[in-house]
């Protein structure tokens, strides 16, 4: 185990945790105004984690808009991860930064956010999976299963890479990638008890709702 008692007590919830929250700024120019209401019914769902995804905003600008959400997730209850930027992550004192393939070695990701912090990594293919150090990773994100457009351009990997990081992952995984309540059954019947959702949830009519619905789906799978 990583890290003192914070990092402990972090890694204790991400192994309960079973739905994931995948949320950026709605609006152009970004509002971030708008996210508090969506976290807190997504929260009031189920919704265990929820990161902060906007690749829109200068780090400066990011930063406050995560302050204010770190501050919130602890208020209501979810670990806050920050997407792709260890340094905005460090600063806000997140519980997690989440990477991908193409982005900082995870090496140079855990010097920057130490030993406590939470990392997450995007993973595509089985060599990828079979990489992953669990002494530098905490989590993965397995997918995407059903192409995306917050993804463009990444093919589909459908239930295959689920079913294999179901037997072979060394770490927490997270079914990842067009999933809501119609097809999330596929994943857990391949083997997944965790998953991403973005769209399933931030463009619900009922936040809550749907985050429930999603989260009593997978309370029954397997860790």
């Amino acid at each position: 185990m990583l890290g003192d008692q914070a990092g402990a007590d972090r890694r204790e919830r991400l192994q309960s945790s079973r739905l994931y929250l995948v949320c950026g700024l709605p609006g152009d120019p970004p509002d971030a105004g708008r996210l508090p209401e969506l976290l807190r019914a997504a929260v009031a769902g189920g919704t265990d984690i929820v990161q902060l995804r906007d690749k829109r905003l200068a780090d400066d600008e990011l930063t406050a808009v995560a302050h204010a959400t770190r501050a919130l997730c602890e208020r209501i209850g979810a670990l806050f991860v920050v997407n792709d930027r260890p340094t905005v992550a460090a600063e806000v004192q997140a519980d997690g930064v989440h990477v991908g393939q193409e982005d900082l070695p995870v090496e140079q990701v855990r010097e920057i956010v130490g030993p406590e912090m939470l990392i997450g990594l995007s993973t595509h293919a089985e060599s990828e999976i079979d990489a992953v150090d669990p002494a530098l990773v905490d989590y993965i994100g397995v997918g995407p299963v059903h192409e995306t457009p917050t993804k463009e351009g990444r093919p589909a990997v459908g239930v295959e890479l689920v079913r294999y990081a179901a037997a072979h992952a060394r770490v927490p995984f997270f079914a990842i990638g067009g999933l809501n309540a119609d097809n999330i059954g596929e994943v857990v019947e391949a083997g997944a008890g965790r998953a991403v959702v973005l769209r399933a949830v931030a463009d619900a009519a009922d936040p809550e709702a749907a985050a429930r619905e999603l989260r009593e789906k997978l309370g029954a799978a397997g860790a």
